[in-house]
């Protein structure tokens, strides 16, 4: 009787120290805190990038389909002007789809880009979506070509501390530009870089979008 109580004791005292063990180690665990994404998107509709179109198309996608439920996106389109065509999940593929299709079909006289006023408009949604608890991402898909009206192409001398006025209100902003030219996207290097750090910032000809997608992600904390 008493060698039970002994061994009775001594299990009790063995699985009282395993679960001590094992409480101590889940507080020191830090809980995954995930935080949601508001990717916006700026996609170039003119005339004079409808030939790349329907591979930008195809990247958007992607990018949509490797992102959370929980994840928020918004397109504007840019040609002669610029606005949102769809705001939403980044799951409705059939939504997306008949948005894009709608308003970014060719339309020949729309030679102009209006980038300046694209990229306004985003950020001025990024800075909503980090109020609302959103990771905040821009992310520009085309040639990043200044056509037609001057006063809604991007202003490259200012473009620089535009989104550096952004990022001190949401630190944690990021943006990815793809198709450009190397040309253009080096420029956007040197401007940006000093901005967002190597991790927010990612530029990509169409060569190596896979590779820069992938990139992205680590930029939205995934």
């Amino acid at each position: 009787m008493n060698k039970r109580l002994i061994t009775l004791g001594l299990i009790i005292l063995a699985v009282s120290l395993v679960l001590a063990l094992v409480v101590s180690l889940a507080r020191k665990i830090k809980i995954d805190d995930f935080k949601p994404a508001a990717v916006i998107f700026v996609v170039d509709s003119s005339a004079s990038n409808q030939e790349k179109l329907p591979e930008q198309k195809k990247t958007l996608r992607q990018i949509c389909n490797i992102l959370d439920p929980e994840d928020q996106i918004k397109i504007i389109k840019v040609s002669e002007d610029s606005y949102l065509i769809y705001e939403g999940t980044p799951h409705n593929g059939s939504g997306i789809t008949k948005a894009m299709d709608a308003f970014t079909e060719f339309e020949p006289d729309d030679y102009g880009t209006a980038y300046g006023v694209g990229l306004k408009k985003a950020m001025n949604h990024a800075l909503t979506m980090y109020g609302e608890g959103y990771i905040p991402a821009v992310v520009v898909i085309g040639d990043l070509e200044n056509e037609g009206a001057v006063d809604k192409q991007i202003n490259w001398d200012t473009l620089a501390q535009n989104v550096a006025n952004v990022k001190a209100q949401a630190p944690e902003l990021a943006m990815m530009f793809l198709y450009a030219h190397p040309e253009k996207l080096d420029k956007v290097k040197e401007l940006l870089s000093p901005v967002l750090g190597e991790t927010k910032l990612v530029i990509s000809p169409e060569q190596t979008i896979d590779k820069s997608v992938r990139k992205f992600l680590h930029a939205i904390g995934r």
